[in-house]
């Protein structure tokens, strides 16, 4: 019998997934690089804060790419995996 702990963790683990995948998907259908804030605008069901921690998250996993643009809160670009590979 699960308990209410372990249903609650296993409903948060879903949720994350959803998020995350949402967010890679976003990410990897882009054809060129996002903002932050242009993730947030196509994601209505996810706080900015949540979005940025998955981007990171994807990030440090290596499954997509991203760089700090500026020196105010969250000013990041984001882009799929090997987007320019090949270019130069």
């Amino acid at each position: 019998m699960n308990s209410f702990i372990d249903i609650l963790v296993n409903l948060l683990m879903e949720t994350k997934d959803k998020l995350t995948e949402t967010i890679q998907g976003i990410i990897n259908n882009s054809n060129e690089p996002l903002e932050t804030k242009e993730v947030k605008a196509k994601m209505p069901e996810g706080t900015r804060t949540k979005i940025l921690y998955r981007l990171r998250e994807l990030r440090a996993e290596g499954l997509i790419e991203g760089k700090r643009v500026g020196a105010s809160r969250g000013s990041w670009i984001w882009w799929k995996k090997d987007a320019f590979k090949g270019e130069g």
